[in-house]
């Protein structure tokens, strides 16, 4: 391992006296200077690939069109090249449990049968810095096998499975869109993903190969290959410095954006040394198409979140292109989130879920995918059973090309294709779902259970998304309404009045709940779409 300098990153706006437990086994100065080191190399081409983001949308705006790239059909002609074979802990992938690094999930998830546990600092953790420090030392704690909790409300005591029971980890770092105010360097924040990526890299890379795994990770929001090469080379970087092998690090990333969908092959090509596969989400794929093509025109707007499901044609393309192009280069296809919490009180409204559940991952199981996603562990035999199904005793199915699989560029985006409309009672679901989301986001909870659904980011992106595209649509709901801005703000004044009453005055004066309903109008209804809500939310955050 490289000899490490004296770090120049300052911790900013911590508090001593109030600093996260442990802080000083993540900050220590060897982990910092390499922290430091990675902003240095690599921070000035993220900022470029982030402008580069902004000019690929503003041709888009222009075109209202997404083609595969011309520049790259070399590589997608070449069928030649392969991703590398996956470590034999990421060989079975059948079912993948999501949630936050806090102290009781990290038990649960890697207890709880699935093969993978999402340990997420994104989307499902609001990078509050208790959560981003509190993160690193939970994962450190469960390798070491010193981590227990006990559940101060009910008494209960949870505790570590034998190793051999226990979950692989892949480690979901912040996108490259995000920031982490509390580490700087002269005056310049350290992107999140960088913190989140070099902080678990270096204290645990050496630990996991002990243990007879790896350094694995999920990428968020990547929008181009050009991205993943960005990945590639950090990759590259890290390994060197602390002295692994070259391919030690895998990365599974996210199809969660609708420019990156265009470049699938292009993305596996530039990680192909460390890729290990692609997962097709869902919220934030839908998020991403109208953010891009918001002003494309009434053929984009979407219907209501729940119309969207994953057997809509245009989703139907995305989906099934994703699996031809994972086996075709050898990498896992993972598939989307089942984020249903079963409510044993209820087995009548359970079992109706419950079957949804089945019918979505038995159509996985049985288009190619390799496995699957589910945010709670009630849910993970329900999930393996439609896997085993069809895999049996074969870690995977990567051997099912799906060659009869013909996607067009304009199939990827052919909204129109569905045969559904926005509703009134859609516009007061995101209404009311975006509110709690974001409430509980501002107090440092990024999955939340919602109406019998573990939401996460995505949920209020979509949510909000939804809102800003159907009052600038001017869309007319089924009951005669306009969508309008002020019909927004009255159905959100209402809702917080409702919140208010069934909370009572003092429990609602200790949320968050006027600060999370004046977000949401304002990245609902500004003129200037902003690109990520949680972007004005983190400088509320505490």
């Amino acid at each position: 391992m490289s000899a490490p300098a004296p770090s120049p990153l300052a911790i900013v706006d911590v508090d001593p006296g109030k600093a996260p437990a442990r802080q000083d086994e993540i900050l220590t100065e060897a982990a910092l200077a390499f922290v430091a080191e990675l902003h240095r190399r690599f921070t000035p081409r993220r900022d470029e690939l982030l402008a580069r983001r902004d000019a690929r949308r503003a041709e888009i705006a222009r075109a209202s069109t997404l083609d595969f790239l011309p520049e790259t059909a070399h590589i997608r002609a070449d069928d030649s090249w392969r991703v590398a074979p996956a470590p034999a802990p990421l060989d079975d992938r059948r079912v993948e449990i999501t949630g936050p690094t806090d102290r009781k999930m990290t038990i649960n998830a890697l207890n709880s049968g699935a093969k993978v546990w999402l340990a997420d600092f994104e989307d499902a953790s609001a990078p509050t810095w208790e959560n981003v420090i509190g993160g690193q030392v939970n994962l450190i704690d469960a390798y070491e096998r010193r981590i227990d909790f006990t559940d101060p409300n009910s008494g209960k005591s949870y505790a570590l499975k034998p190793a051999e029971e226990l979950a692989t980890v892949v480690v979901r770092p912040r996108g490259w869109h995000l920031d982490e105010r509390h580490l700087q360097l002269d005056g310049t924040p350290v992107p999140g993903a960088l913190v989140d990526f070099g902080l678990y890299f270096f204290h645990n890379a050496r630990r996991l190969l002990d243990l007879g795994k790896g350094p694995y990770f999920y990428l968020p929001k990547t929008e181009s290959h050009l991205e993943a090469r960005l990945w590639n080379e950090i990759f590259v970087f890290a390994q060197d410095y602390v002295g692994i092998a070259q391919g030690t690090i895998r990365a599974t990333v996210l199809i969660e954006t609708i420019t990156a969908a265009y470049e699938m092959e292009e993305i596996l090509y530039e990680l192909r040394d460390h890729a290990s596969g692609l997962n097709a989400g869902r919220w934030d794929y839908l998020f991403s198409i109208v953010k891009n093509f918001r002003d494309g025109g009434e053929k984009f707007v979407l219907p209501d979140r729940n119309a969207v499901t994953m057997t809509a044609p245009f989703m139907r393309a995305y989906t099934e292109l994703l699996v031809r192009t994972c086996h075709k280069r050898g990498a896992h296809a993972i598939g989307g989130m089942a984020a249903f919490i079963p409510n044993r009180r209820d087995p009548e409204a359970n079992e109706k879920a419950l079957a949804k559940v089945r019918a979505d991952k038995d159509r996985e199981a049985g288009d190619g995918f390799d496995g699957s996603w589910v945010a709670h562990p009630d849910l993970v035999p329900v999930a393996r059973a439609c896997f085993d199904a069809v895999l049996g005793d074969k870690p995977h199915q990567k051997d099912r090309l799906r060659e009869d699989v013909s996607v067009t560029a304009a199939d990827l985006i052919a909204i129109d294709s569905l045969d559904a409309r926005p509703t009134y009672q859609g516009l007061v679901d995101a209404v009311r779902v975006g509110i709690r989301y974001i409430e509980a986001w501002l107090r440092g909870l990024g999955a939340v259970a919602i109406f019998g659904l573990m939401e996460d980011a995505a949920t209020a992106e979509i949510s909000r998304s939804q809102i800003w595209q159907w009052v600038d649509a001017g869309v007319v709901f089924e009951n005669g309404e306009k969508a309008t801005a002020g019909l927004v703000r009255k159905i959100a004044d209402e809702e917080l009045a409702a919140i208010r009453a069934d909370l009572g005055d003092a429990a609602f004066t200790a949320g968050a709940w006027q600060q999370a309903h004046d977000l949401l109008l304002k990245v609902s209804l500004d003129t200037d779409y902003a690109a990520f809500l949680t972007l004005p939310a983190y400088e509320l955050l505490d």
